[in-house]
């Protein structure tokens, strides 16, 4: 009894070494289980196999991408399973991974990776089934982003005396990254002053003179790369303040001029228009008054009428009396009737003296009127 039982474990023991080494995962020169990358880059993860006359059933290949948190599923990039091979199983690495034979069954389950991205970091597991024999292999990949094109600038006064800060800085990159600075013009000699900072990337120089003027490069370095910039520093010297103090008082006083004179010719134009509207609105005793209209129209009704009566005879008297009323003149303005104006008396036919005396005429003295038509 204890003979067949021993037996039977010895057969098992059999059955499982036969298993275990017939399906086996071997590796063809990627003997190192961690790979790293820089983004847009291609990279093979090698997995080959061999096969024992045991292994007898369908042969199912399976690529994941395992999840860094256990509660969160394996991601299935490619698979091969039934003679045929899937690779868009994985959308985000649709068309970038294929199979590196075109028959895994041969015994090259290895895939290529193209056009790499950061996402694509992290463990990938290699999975050969083939019953009843089952191998796996884990290759950790990362891909990393090399620095991107850096910028060189300096910071504070370039001036002698002055402290100067050069400084490069690259946007994108995988950490770790250092950065180096070198002088590349007059000697290739940094300045005996500068303190460099291959982290942060900057080269302080103290007490800066002359002699720090020149070409400089920063380098940005990562593991997958490096990238470089060019700056220029130009040391001044110091500016002469006195000079600038001086100038800047003599530009204030001479715009407090230019203020001063816009002042005084506002102030006088607007004395000189309010003098000249003075004078207009001023009346000027030395001026004469305007001529009278009634008084002039008067004289000269009082003169045609004497003229006339002195032209007379007793026997035209009567005609004369008996005349309308209208060829009277108004007393005043209101006694005037509107839109009416007297109109001068026609001018009587000039006769000699001696006819006015044989016509019975009696002499007559008109006064006389000044230039405003009043009688003197």
């Amino acid at each position: 009894m204890e003979v067949s039982n021993a037996w039977l474990c010895c057969l098992l023991l059999s059955i499982l070494r036969g298993s275990t080494i017939g399906l086996e995962i071997t590796s063809s020169g990627q003997t190192s289980t961690t790979i790293e990358k820089a983004s847009g880059e291609s990279v093979k993860l090698d997995c080959m196999f061999k096969l024992s006359p045991e292994d007898s059933g369908p042969l199912d290949i399976e690529w994941s991408l395992l999840s860094s948190d256990n509660q969160k599923e394996d991601k299935v990039v490619i698979l091969y399973s039934g003679d045929r091979s899937y690779e868009d199983y994985y959308a985000p690495m649709k068309g970038r991974v294929h199979f590196n034979s075109a028959d895994p069954k041969n015994g090259d389950a290895s895939i290529n990776l193209t056009g790499l991205r950061s996402s694509d970091s992290g463990t990938y597991q290699c999975k050969v089934k083939k019953a009843p024999g089952i191998r796996s292999k884990k290759i950790l990949l990362i891909v990393m982003v090399k620095p991107s094109k850096p910028r060189c600038y300096a910071e504070g006064l370039t001036q002698e005396g002055k402290d100067v800060v050069l400084r490069c800085t690259s946007n994108e990159g995988t950490k770790p990254m250092q950065y180096s600075w070198e002088k590349t013009s007059d000697g290739k000699v940094l300045p005996a002053s500068g303190v460099i900072d291959p982290v942060g990337g900057t080269i302080n120089v103290r007490n800066a003179s002359a002699s720090a003027s020149g070409t400089y490069r920063c380098t940005a370095t990562n593991r997958v790369g490096s990238e470089d910039c060019i700056l220029y520093l130009n040391v001044t010297p110091p500016p002469n303040t006195a000079g600038i103090i001086a100038g800047a008082i003599i530009g204030v006083l001479l715009f407090l001029i230019i203020i001063a004179i816009i002042l005084f010719c506002c102030c006088r134009a607007r004395h000189r228009k309010k003098y000249e509207k003075e004078i207009c609105n001023e009346i000027r005793e030395d001026v004469p008054p305007p001529k009278s209209r009634v008084s002039t129209a008067r004289s000269f009704t009082v003169g045609s009428q004497r003229s006339s009566l002195g032209s007379m005879s007793p026997s035209n008297l009567h005609e004369y009396a008996l005349k309308p009323q209208y060829d009277k003149i108004p007393s005043s303005e209101e006694d005037r009737p509107p839109s009416h104006t007297p109109l001068p008396p026609p001018s009587a036919p000039r006769m000699a003296g001696p006819n006015l005396s044989r016509m019975g005429a009696i002499p007559v003295m008109i006064p006389a009127q000044n230039r405003d038509g009043s009688i003197v």
